[in-house]
């Protein structure tokens, strides 16, 4: 049995984040938080303003032997638009942009792999702007912000419906 990984994705707002990954077998944990900047244990408006340089986050915990990290990175790849480099759907600013953080050497060749064959696909007519970073800190947001979709559904399915992100999704992956 091979040990639990992590996985950590910014995808934008990661209240939209969550979900598409904690309905997997061999997940065991979806947490929202801030990583990749330069502020300690950053707060939720910190993060908002710009000025820590984090991205809104997930961080995945999940078993290999269950479920690999290729398939979750096509998970990834289907939440986001990776053309994108200012922001996600309606949610702009720097703390929303897109980019996978690599915890190994091999999470890093997946993931430029993964990047590379979305490339080539052709889907996208705009470059791959999702950034490839090793993993820092992760700092788990505020308690109200984890399994939001789970506690407020109905905010949850109103933000997620206005954002724009699954008419695109609906467009580009179905």
């Amino acid at each position: 049995m091979k040990k639990k990984q992590r996985a950590t994705f910014a995808g934008g707002c990661f209240w939209c984040m969550v979900k598409p990954f904690d309905q997997w077998d061999g997940v065991d944990s979806v947490i929202s938080g801030y990583t990749g900047g330069h502020m300690e244990n950053p707060t939720y408006e910190e993060v908002k303003q710009g000025k820590t340089g984090h991205y809104e986050a997930v961080e995945i915990t999940y078993d290999p032997d269950v479920l690999s990290y290729e398939t979750i990175l096509n998970i990834y790849w289907q939440q986001i638009d990776p053309t994108d480099d200012g922001g996600q759907f309606h949610d702009r600013g720097d703390s929303y942009r897109t980019a996978v953080f690599y915890h190994n050497e091999d999470q890093k060749k997946e993931a430029e792999s993964s990047k590379l064959q979305l490339e080539e696909s052709g889907r996208f007519s705009k470059p791959i702007v999702t950034q490839i970073l090793p993993a820092t800190t992760f700092y788990p947001a505020e308690a109200y912000h984890q399994n939001f979709y789970q506690k407020n559904t109905d905010t949850y399915e109103e933000d997620r419906a206005k954002s724009g992100r699954d008419a695109f999704i609906k467009q580009v992956w179905r």
